[in-house]
């Protein structure tokens, strides 16, 4: 049986690795160069989405790997920072992973990723994330985890043994097309919410309109379970649990400089204010404000605090909820 806790918790079944980002002012063609303007280096991937969720009050713990070598220390210390705790000790074998992010102009990002340790789980380390959990706990778990040949699986069968009293919530990413289904199918029919992009969701559903994919994927997951298809500036559409409708829910208007991690920016928010007690509804809007206010801000892990997102807020009574 889960312990119970006193709040719930965001538990990240995933990976944290560094992120190495380079803005340009477009890609290059094939074979090409461009210069870079700016370069920084830190940790991301689901150090996104768990720093989102800690800065708005939730307790937040990464179960994933962590190696040795610059970007384990980087990815250790970042965490700390943030005050979200590991569960399992570093792994000797190798170092953590990285990606490459190149931002253009117009804000928008494209990754190269190389998996270090954080790809190669073992059953007992997925043992200890599931003795791990308490009831009420949020897992996080992404599609760059299920594509991986070694933690696919293993996650996949962590995911459909889940207990009744903890929530999982799915983030397909951009590789889900290659996810095979073996993998993937197990994860949706045990997801309490799925949490995915326009692109994301039009590979998993056929649809390219916003609606009627958060429609077609809600029919492939389980009775009670819901679905976000998050729009960019254009918010995001939500098909709640025991709701028969999918409805728009309007985004915030802002100039963005850098939306590398608002998706996790979003999914995190979300996760936390479903926790704070908040209906799907309100904490879909006050995530649609997290991520355009993480826009704003350059950097991979850019999400507001509880305070800065009253404020961002203004007079929106989403922020008298929040305050």
């Amino acid at each position: 049986m889960n312990t119970p806790a006193s709040a719930p918790r965001l538990v990240l079944a995933g990976n944290v690795i560094a992120d190495l980002v380079i803005e340009v002012p477009a890609l290059p063609e094939r074979g090409g160069d461009v210069i870079g303007s700016r370069t920084r280096l830190y940790a991301g991937g689901g150090f996104n989405a768990l720093t989102a969720a800690r800065r708005l009050g939730t307790e937040a713990v990464y179960t994933g790997l962590h190696g040795t070598g610059p970007y384990g220390d980087l990815v250790r210390r970042s965490l700390a920072e943030e005050g979200i705790s590991t569960l399992h000790p570093v792994r000797a074998d190798g170092d953590t992973g990285f990606c490459v992010a190149l931002v253009d102009a117009g804000g928008e990002r494209t990754f190269v990723t190389s998996f270090g340790v954080d790809a190669r789980m073992t059953a007992a380390e997925t043992d200890a994330v599931a003795g791990a959990l308490r009831a009420g706990d949020t897992v996080q778990l992404s599609g760059y985890s299920l594509v991986m040949e070694v933690n696919g699986p293993l996650l996949s069968a962590f995911a459909a043994g889940l207990p009744g009293d903890v929530r999982l919530c799915f983030d397909p990413g951009p590789l889900v097309a290659d996810i095979p289904a073996a993998v993937l199918d197990p994860v949706l029919a045990r997801a309490d919410w799925l949490s995915c992009n326009a692109r994301e969701a039009r590979l998993m559903s056929g649809h390219s309109e916003p609606r009627a994919a958060a429609a077609a994927l809600r029919g492939r997951l389980a009775p009670g379970a819901g679905v976000l298809v998050r729009a960019d500036k254009d918010g995001c559409w939500l098909a709640a649990p025991g709701s028969g409708d999918v409805v728009h829910v309007p985004g915030f208007p802002v100039d963005a400089v850098d939306s590398n991690g608002a998706g996790d920016a979003h999914v995190g928010a979300f996760i936390a204010l479903l926790g704070r007690g908040l209906d799907p509804l309100t904490a879909a809007r006050g995530a649609n404000a997290a991520a355009a206010y993480a826009v704003t801000r350059r950097g991979p892990a850019t999400a507001p605090g509880l305070g800065e997102l009253v404020a961002f807020l203004g007079d929106d009574p989403l922020g008298g909820l929040l305050g």
